[in-house]
């Protein structure tokens, strides 16, 4: 196995002598092992250019394999030490940013207080990311809206659905309203929460034949509500994100109102890692508790 996971650092870092080192082991020896499984193969896996090292086309066909030759030996030892106890373990989640501030720091606190011995590590990231991120290996699973297309293909857990809610300076003349609707603000100066392939707000004003004034884009919910409060221009934001913000912004609901669902993705719940299943069904226990 050790002759895949040099493969897959290589490719991973771009380099035989910070993969060797990563791996703790002499720039040498990890030629050697690729060198002696491309003699088993018979086949050149991997060439060197002046932008670095590639796959060779036949590299490029194997590589599923590789990878999923791998996810499958992580999984026999993550069972191995299922069948010991829970004793360790990582974690690796990609979140949204509203899901990592929201309701993922309580529950890991209390799934660290029943298994002190797990670790996590968060990627924050986006419809397009995540799922990317999944099918390459790089985290375990992660949270996205299941409508999105870059999911296609991939296993889904639906865990809850919620709004969202306009925000706009407490001066703006629509601040005064109860509810403001959509051709109001696609009048207005807007500011786009980037979540890659997929944006609730804007499908919502597509399916009225609308098209905001899109002026900024961004990927953080606090920076967009900073701008709001400059009165920079005005916005639609999950309402899990909008919870404990301490900015001058109104919140109002839409009409008609925006909807987000999400879900958890996965390549295949049977090969997850042990930990992950642990604390995926520790959290889907909770979902119905969650803000």
């Amino acid at each position: 196995m050790e002759r895949y996971f040099a493969l897959l650092k290589i490719l991973e870092i771009g380099s035989f002598t910070k993969a060797a080192e990563a791996m703790g082991y002499s720039q040498s020896a990890v030629s050697q092992m690729v060198q002696s499984l491309e003699s088993e193969l018979s086949l050149k896996l991997l060439y060197r250019s002046r932008n670095g090292i590639k796959l060779t086309p036949e590299g490029e066909a194997l590589l599923p394999y590789i990878q999923r030759t791998v996810n499958h030996y992580n999984a026999m030892l993550e069972k191995t030490r299922e069948l010991k106890g829970l004793n360790g373990g990582l974690i690796r989640i990609g979140t949204l940013s509203s899901v990592s501030s929201q309701w993922l720091p309580g529950l890991i606190k209390d799934f660290q207080t029943l298994y002190p011995k797990v670790h996590f590590l968060l990627h924050q990231g986006d419809y397009t990311t995540i799922p990317a991120w999944v099918r390459a290996g790089e985290i375990d699973f992660g949270f996205v809206n299941p409508d999105a297309e870059s999911v296609r293909g991939l296993h889904t857990i639906f865990v809850t659905s919620g709004g969202h809610k306009a925000v706009l300076h407490p001066d703006h003349p629509l601040a005064a309203q109860p509810w403001v609707t959509l051709e109001q603000l696609a009048k207005e100066t807007f500011l786009l929460l980037e979540e890659g392939c997929l944006s609730e707000p804007l499908e919502a004003f597509r399916t009225l034949g609308l098209e905001p004034r899109v002026e900024l884009r961004m990927h953080d919910n606090f920076s967009i509500c900073s701008m709001v409060e400059a009165n920079v221009g005005v916005s639609i934001l999950p309402e899990l994100a909008l919870r404990k913000m301490n900015f001058r912004i109104v919140q109002l609901p839409t009409v008609p109102p925006v909807i987000r669902r999400v879900s958890l993705v996965m390549k295949d719940p049977d090969i997850l890692p042990i930990a992950s299943r642990y604390f995926i069904e520790f959290f889907l226990k909770r979902a119905d508790t969650l803000p």
